[in-house]
């Protein structure tokens, strides 16, 4: 295979990552809606269940994969698991605290939150994975810094909410693209380890009557199970699209959920909206599209060389 037409397979890998990636991030802007209807029942019967129910479904997605044999080699290497076992205590501690945050009506620091972890990402992919970003990118990422210093000083300290928010998935995705497993294998993995107290919190529940999957409505039994599609399907996506981008892509890209969610927040919430935060949007949204600018330029100037050449 030529050099041109390796350069053309990436691109088309990146793209392919790119709509992934999107997907993921768009299915992620829209989940306060869902938090909100659970918000009655109580934060760890409700994270209980977004691990259970999301067992099935990423083991559906395996097996349509194809990838059941890496899976059961990846259970016998006990540094795939200590990885797994550290990936899954990450995404366990945001998806805590992004549901509690939701249900307490602080959805805005969720926003801030992960406003701040791409930048977070961006430099975790310059200091330990070597990327780099060409000078239209650079004055992305300055743009895009420059709009959570604004929001930030607005809201005069840094919430520690946004804080959990933005480390702890910066470090999941760094770990997540790191871990030497397929992305189908990695989150059944993951969703298994979590699953065993997890399930174990649930019977306890149910054996003493405080669980509202078999003691309530069919209402709340249905929001219960429904936590699994809603957690599994954009974490795989998610984790699909980030094997085929890099780092600092991803950490732009993340950008699109926390608008998504503020502007819920604010339009359907009623939280706050001023000057500040506009000035903010207008930022951000220039670096995203800055950045994107620039990726999808590469792609153009990659396909159509050939072209040229003959």
């Amino acid at each position: 295979m030529t050099t041109q037409a390796l350069h053309i397979e990436a691109d088309t890998k990146a793209r392919r990552g790119f709509l992934l990636a999107l997907g993921a991030y768009l299915l992620w802007g829209l989940l306060p809606f869902y938090m909100k209807a659970v918000a009655h029942l109580p934060l760890a019967e409700v994270i209980a269940h977004r691990i259970v129910w999301s067992v099935p479904i990423a083991a559906a997605v395996l097996v349509w994969a194809g990838r059941t044999a890496d899976f059961k080699a990846a259970v016998r290497s006990s540094r795939i698991i200590s990885m797994a076992v550290l990936t899954a205590a990450l995404i366990s501690v945001n998806w805590g605290i992004y549901v509690w945050a939701i249900t307490v009506d602080r959805t805005i620091e969720t926003a801030l939150g992960y406003y701040i972890n791409p930048l977070v990402s961006v430099v975790v992919g310059a200091l330990l994975l070597g990327e780099r970003l060409d000078r239209l990118q650079v004055v992305a990422v300055v743009l895009a810094a420059i709009a959570v210093a604004v929001l930030t000083i607005d809201a005069g300290t840094l919430p520690w909410v946004s804080l959990v928010l933005a480390f702890s998935f910066a470090a999941y995705a760094f770990f997540r693209k790191t871990l030497p497993i397929g992305p189908s294998q990695g989150f059944l993995l993951e969703v298994l380890l979590l699953s065993v107290p997890a399930l174990g919190y649930i019977v306890f529940l149910i054996a003493t009557g405080q669980d509202h999957f078999v003691s309530s409505s069919l209402n709340d039994t249905a929001l219960l199970i429904g936590c699994g599609p809603v957690t599994a399907v954009p974490l795989l996506l998610f984790a699909f699209g980030a094997r085929l981008l890099r780092l600092s892509t991803i950490g732009i890209m993340q950008y699109i959920a926390p608008t998504i969610v503020f502007l819920i927040a604010v339009l359907i919430f009623g939280e706050p909206f001023g000057s500040v935060q506009a000035i903010a949007f207008g930022l951000i949204w220039a670096a995203l599209a800055m950045y994107s600018w620039s990726m999808f330029s590469s792609v153009r100037k990659t396909v159509s060389a050939p072209a040229r050449a003959a």
